[in-house]
């Protein structure tokens, strides 16, 4: 019965707020709008003689589901919430503390949570139709969104929508939640303060973007750094950044600026750092070049599963540059610019640890020789919950004090 009333009364106001009988320019901006729908949503409730503590509640849900973000729009303001899945207008799943959970409510339709999806990526100059199905964007607190619809979507249109927190964790928070140890922190930290080359790879919500964000921190002040992306999530707090992410095609197929753009363009902006979201293309040669030429202290993120397949994909990507080179020659400049692979997972319980960190040591005749520095030890096969980040004992090649154990 809710539904029914729900349904009738959302009707009910998008006929009164149709431009062409109500006259209002949507220029007096949105409050004025919501105000009008508003009014005529409790004179419809008063002639429908609902209770007060409905007429708040139901009140609230229309408004949202033409105004905001539809029945999701409660969770964007909850600090707990890490990731919304809209799979179709129907089912809805939330992420809180790494565990995934039904949320218990749903659009009032798939034209609904259309509405929504066109709302988000207007505000972001993205363009998604038949011809461009699938979306990625942001919104305005930095949330990143991808939206996918049919007819690639056979469940209707798709949303999700993964949150940042407001402030990015310190070390020290990730030292406490046992993303990291207090050893590692500082091998870390010496390892940004002498300007080591860092690769975070790891798989989708691995933890990579945060501890890129807390890593980040121990970059001097007064370096000048430049972050590239395909949807900006980097949040440096530093002084000196300047902001660089991609653009997709216009309607008429033309216009874009790619990642690889971008990681050119920067060499040319006399950057003291440059900080990649994500190789995952052709722009892995140029990063890889920058590197080897006088970029020292850049860092990147991949999706891999180990550390040894975040270097095969590497070398993958270089070959998506389109530039003919031979595979010795790709390893040799990987082995010549990567100094540390730092390998992030999802652990037990639906935590995020990380889970290796690994020196590259050279080459021999054919393959790239690396060296694990920490290691996780004691979690099962496929499964690292209940482990711990544990030193190897061998000897770090690029940092000071290498002959002795980390204290």
């Amino acid at each position: 019965m809710h539904g029914d009333i729900r349904s009738t009364l959302h009707q009910s106001v998008l006929e009164k707020l149709d431009i062409r009988k109500s006259g209002l320019p949507l220029a007096d901006g949105i409050g004025i709008w919501r105000k009008r729908a508003e009014d005529h949503l409790l004179a419809e409730m008063r002639s429908l003689r609902m209770d007060d503590d409905t007429t708040g509640d139901l009140s609230r849900e229309i408004l949202d589901e033409i105004f905001a973000y539809g029945p999701i729009t409660p969770l964007f303001s909850d600090p707990s919430v890490s990731e919304i899945m809209v799979n179709g207008f129907e089912t809805i799943y939330v992420e809180r503390e790494g565990k995934v959970t039904p949320y218990g409510r749903q659009f009032l339709s798939e034209e609904s949570l259309r509405a929504v999806i066109d709302r988000i990526i207007s505000r972001v100059n993205r363009r998604l139709d038949e011809s461009s199905p699938f979306v990625d964007a942001r919104l305005p607190d930095g949330s990143r969104v991808n939206a996918t619809i049919p007819p690639v979507s056979l469940s209707g249109p798709c949303l999700t929508i993964r949150k940042f927190r407001r402030e990015p964790f310190s070390t020290e928070e990730l030292v406490r939640i046992g993303t990291l140890t207090a050893e590692a922190v500082r091998y870390l930290r010496d390892a940004v303060l002498h300007r080591r080359n860092l690769i975070i790879s790891g798989g989708t919500g691995s933890g990579k973007t945060t501890l890129l964000n807390a890593l980040s921190r121990f970059i001097p002040e007064e370096e000048r750094i430049i972050t590239i992306e395909d949807a900006a999530e980097i949040r440096l707090g530093k002084p000196h950044v300047v902001r660089l992410e991609a653009r997709p095609p216009n309607i008429e197929g033309s216009g874009a600026v790619t990642i690889r753009d971008l990681v050119r363009n920067s060499l040319r902006m006399r950057p003291d750092r440059i900080i990649v979201g994500e190789c995952r293309g052709g722009e892995a040669l140029d990063m890889l070049q920058a590197m080897n030429t006088g970029h020292d202290g850049s860092i990147t993120t991949g999706h891999a599963n180990t550390a040894r397949d975040m270097l095969r994909r590497l070398e993958t990507m270089v070959l998506y540059s389109g530039v003919e080179i031979p595979a010795r020659a790709i390893r040799e400049q990987i082995a010549s610019a990567i100094d540390i692979i730092v390998h992030t997972s999802r652990i037990g319980g639906g935590g995020r640890a990380v889970t290796s960190i690994t020196e590259l040591s050279g080459m021999n005749d054919s393959q790239i020789l690396l060296q694990e520095i920490y290691r996780w030890e004691g979690g099962g096969h496929g499964n690292p919950g209940g482990g711990r980040l544990v030193p190897t004992g061998v000897p770090s090649r690029f940092l000071p004090d290498e002959g002795r154990p980390w204290e």
